[in-house]
């Protein structure tokens, strides 16, 4: 007989945590994560990652570990095989992990033994000669040539024809995990699964009938900038390089609309997910996990995709929902309360009932599970960025950001820039007010009672003096609080 609660974590890439309608949202469609929430869940309106792309995210988010405690700043800086990994400990603790889907955790030319420590299958839908994946346009379709007001856009629109099906990575992982876990259920070990799917990364693109699943005059405003010139130096940059600050504002709505759509069917398939687990009698016995690592402007500030180092929330907020296993104590709905998604290691092990045995910063929100008003985080933080000198944090290895041609081009040249603009910098963020230390240009500061926008940076206003004081100071007891992290077993000494 299993001893312990399944664990399946959803993880879609890029999805911003205002985007749900139980949060109110009047243009999201998300109903059965609404109806998890609703019945069986927790969600934390206020969930933060700790860096707002990929790669850092994900080894803050496995490890308990901010991105500055070993250095993962950039897109290739990954987890090494002493550090703390989440799956590496469910699977120590007699889970048969299984992990689909995308990478941007362990380096892809990491020995075969560090792998065999993390999971025991690792499905790749790209790999499976059994499936054969839909393709989309050419780049150059839907781009334009150079100059075109879309070449830097991201914006794909509708994928395939109606009616006919398109199988991505994430539809084909989303299959193979079910028809693994029926296999799993016979088993008597545990299983974990995790599912680091895509979207709704961009490019902004997806099947009928998600493209026009959306009624755009019910999207929320869009994110402006009073004044662009105290903003951050590389919005500035990006935007000036994207170049699409003369979009109407139909074409706005149109690309959002799209990335809307395409959380919409990320919900469906995780309603075939949770449909699944209770047509094979485990959903009660399975705690569902489901978060992303980071979000995306998708047309906030005139601009799309994201940045490394700045920590707007449309960037650094992000959806978690907690469905525990039947017999964990929970009032199912909403918490205001501020948490991180470093809090998932001690979360976790604390639903399943091993503890996190890691010296670091990780805490359980299990107990907000069941008592709506428990404290949890007077703040929040997130960083990012690099100093001038670091010249391995340019991620020069990135195609993307070489030529002019490449998509990815005006942020990664930016971070390669001798400017100020890929400066080191850290997010303190309060209930109330969000303070940005940027190491090399000027810090920001946001009321965000009276501006949630994120529109006008208050740093230097003496009106705020004491609040950007104290936030400062705050940032300095979390870094002298998670400088390091000592081993917990001593060194025999001669």
């Amino acid at each position: 007989m299993k001893t312990r609660p399944n664990v399946i974590f959803f993880v879609p890439d890029e999805w911003r945590g205002d985007v749900l309608g139980h949060v109110g949202n009047p243009a999201a469609k998300t109903p059965h994560l609404d109806e998890v929430v609703a019945e069986t869940g927790v969600s934390f309106a206020n969930a933060f990652c700790q860096n707002p792309v990929c790669t850092p995210s994900r080894c803050s988010f496995m490890s308990g570990w901010y991105p500055h405690v070993r250095g993962h700043r950039t897109m290739y800086h990954m987890l090494r095989p002493d550090e703390p990994i989440l799956l590496a400990e469910l699977k120590a603790a007699g889970y048969r992990v299984w992990w689909g889907g995308k990478n941007d955790l362990i380096p892809a030319d990491a020995d075969p033994s560090f792998l065999s420590k993390v999971a025991d299958v690792r499905y790749r839908a790209e790999r499976d000669p059994a499936v054969s994946l839909s393709s989309g346009p050419p780049e150059r379709e839907w781009r334009g040539e150079p100059g075109d007001p879309r070449y830097y856009g991201f914006y794909q629109g509708r994928l395939g024809r109606p009616g006919e099906p398109w199988v991505d990575r994430d539809r084909a992982t989303i299959d193979r995990a079910l028809a693994s876990i029926a296999e799993m259920t016979h088993q008597d070990q545990p299983f974990a699964v995790y599912l680091a799917l895509i979207h709704p990364h961009p490019p902004y693109g997806v099947p009928a009938p998600w493209d026009q699943a959306i009624e755009r005059d019910r999207l929320p405003p869009r994110r402006i900038a009073t004044d662009f010139s105290r903003k951050p130096s590389m919005l500035r940059w990006i935007r000036q390089h994207q170049g699409l600050g003369d979009w109407p504002e139909s074409d706005w709505n149109e690309l959002r609309g799209v990335y809307y759509g395409m959380c919409a069917r990320m919900d469906s398939l995780f309603g075939e997910l949770v449909d699944g687990l209770k047509a094979l009698d485990c959903y009660d016995d399975t705690a569902l996990l489901f978060f992303s690592d980071h979000g995306d402007f998708a047309g906030d500030y005139g601009l799309v995709e994201k940045t490394q180092n700045t920590f707007e929330d449309c960037l650094t907020r992000v959806p978690l929902i907690i469905k525990p296993p039947a017999g964990q104590a929970v009032i199912p709905g909403v918490r205001a309360q501020l948490c991180e998604l470093v809090d998932l290691p001690a979360t976790v092990c604390d639903l399943v009932g091993i503890g996190w045995p890691h010296p670091g910063f990780s805490r359980s929100l299990v107990p907000l599970l069941s008592d709506c008003g428990r404290p949890h985080r007077d703040a929040v933080f997130a960083e990012g960025g690099r100093l001038a000198h670091e010249r391995q944090c340019m991620e020069l290895a990135s195609l993307g950001g070489q030529q002019p041609t490449g998509l990815y081009w005006p942020r990664l040249s930016a971070q390669r820039n001798a400017g100020p603009e890929h400066t080191k910098a850290i997010m303190c963020r309060s209930e109330r007010y969000k303070y940005v230390y940027r190491h090399d240009e000027m810090d920001e500061l946001y009321d965000l009672a009276e501006d949630p926008m994120e529109s006008v940076n208050r740093s230097g206003d003496p009106v705020l003096a004491e609040v950007e004081a104290g936030l400062r100071d705050r940032v300095f007891r979390w870094l002298v609080e998670t400088a390091d992290v000592v081993p917990l077993r001593a060194d025999a000494r001669e």
